[in-house]
């Protein structure tokens, strides 16, 4: 999920979008306004494991159900198919955690999906962005960029997360809980602490 426009670009709030980017590109697929007027750019793409429809909201992020759920009912994806890809604050900078039925663990955009979908039998993909320092809003937090000095990890973080994606559509949602699971020991990141 993403806020639409370069201001939001970059921001830990749109990682979420540079997962479902990066698979696209893997994929060579470009991004086409979505069908019947609905608020989105799509790329339908053939992984192992079937046809899968990447989203791109072009809705604020707290409104992203106005876009998923429409697509959800074109494409006849019922909600135990769907992956949301989003950042997470509770969620140490640079792991990554893959569920499934929670709740919205206070996420607006999640929030909005689940409402609009009436349902929270969804995935979840989270990457883990950290904690704001000090007293500083989570709100303004997430709509910052990312640290130089981060920014290297995020890319990888990115990559990774794409092939949990991948690995969803080939093998389900338990394999694709494991890889995520075990992602940031791979990796080696999460020790940044914010400036």
């Amino acid at each position: 999920m993403r806020n639409p426009g370069s201001d939001y670009a970059g921001t830990r709030h749109n990682v979420g979008a540079e997962v479902v980017q990066r698979l696209a590109d893997e994929e060579r697929a470009n991004f086409k306004k979505a069908p019947r007027r609905i608020r989105a750019e799509t790329a339908v793409v053939d992984l192992e494991g079937g046809r899968a429809v990447l989203v791109l909201p072009v809705t604020f992020m707290n409104e992203a159900g106005d876009a998923v759920a429409p697509l959800a009912s074109y494409y006849k994806v019922p909600a135990e198919r769907i992956v949301l890809v989003h950042d997470d604050i509770d969620l140490p900078f640079g792991k990554l955690r893959f569920r499934y039925a929670r709740g919205t663990g206070g996420h607006n955009g999640v929030a909005s999906v689940m409402r609009s979908l009436d349902s929270t039998e969804v995935w979840r993909l989270k990457v883990g962005v950290g904690r704001p320092p000090g007293r500083m809003d989570p709100a303004d937090f997430v709509l910052r960029h990312f640290y130089d000095r981060e920014r290297p990890d995020v890319d990888l973080l990115v990559v990774v997360a794409a092939d949990v994606l991948r690995s969803f559509a080939a093998e389900g949602g338990d394999v694709a809980r494991q890889q995520a699971g075990e992602a940031p020991g791979r990796l080696g990141i999460g020790g940044h602490e914010p400036i």
